[in-house]
């Protein structure tokens, strides 16, 4: 062992060890005789011991549960990843079906009245549309995107100068809001997929539905049912 001033006693391990021995079993005995003076009673030990074993069980317990948060977050997540990409899927199908152009474009394939009816909501002269007096047996479409709006077996004559009906074959291809233009309170009728106007709807029509949609001639294109044959 070196005698340098400097350097610090060590004590080889071997005599260390009884003496921690010792100190711990002073430790032990003294704890002892305390806890026998103490009055503890026996709820309170009960509680002690049930405490120092329920606590690293309630730690696995908040671990576990931890755990099982966080994986039901993660499949939480996954399933509302899913709706929202099933939702985008149904947005997209119902985007495809609408039919959008450029105003250049409606003007192009539209004839002057046409366009100034459907894309600029005028209103043909009453007795002056093509369909006001028709009897054909067929359909009446949107003529901007050819959507079905109505059958020859639901118009009547109103006697208003315009093609009027009391129900729609394919209502889900109508949209319908209210108009409050020139000073009168109205419910406008519109293509439900390309926006075309089309006319209004009133509650002055025949039975069964009581409602007379008013359209515009020029708004619609119509479709003759195929006459059948001697075999049909």
């Amino acid at each position: 062992m070196s005698n340098h001033p400097d350097s610090p006693a060590v004590e080889p391990p071997s005599r260390n060890l009884p003496l921690a021995g010792l100190v711990v079993a002073a430790v032990i005995v003294g704890s002892a005789v305390l806890w026998a003076q103490q009055p503890w009673s026996d709820s309170t030990v009960a509680d002690i011991a049930l405490t120092a074993v329920a606590e690293p069980a309630a730690a696995t317990a908040e671990e576990r549960t931890r755990d099982d948060e966080g994986s039901v977050s993660e499949d939480v997540l996954v399933n509302e990843q899913e709706l929202r990409g099933e939702a985008t899927a149904n947005n997209e199908a119902k985007t495809l079906s609408k039919v959008v152009r450029t105003d250049a474009e409606w003007r192009a394939m539209l004839t002057p009245e046409q366009y100034a009816v459907t894309r600029r909501k005028f209103t043909e002269r009453a007795f002056s549309g093509e369909f006001w007096d028709h009897k054909e047996n067929g359909t009446y479409r949107c003529v901007c995107c050819g959507a079905e709006l109505f059958k020859s077996t639901s118009k009547f004559d109103s006697g208003c100068g315009w093609p009027s009906f009391f129900a729609s074959d394919k209502p889900e291809n109508l949209h319908t809001e209210e108009d409050l233009s020139h000073g009168m309170l109205r419910t406008e009728v519109t293509c439900e997929h390309c926006g075309a106007h089309l006319g209004h709807l009133f509650d002055d029509g025949p039975l069964p539905t009581g409602q007379r949609y008013c359209m515009n001639s020029a708004a619609l294109k119509f479709e003759k049912k195929p006459a059948k044959t001697p075999a049909e």
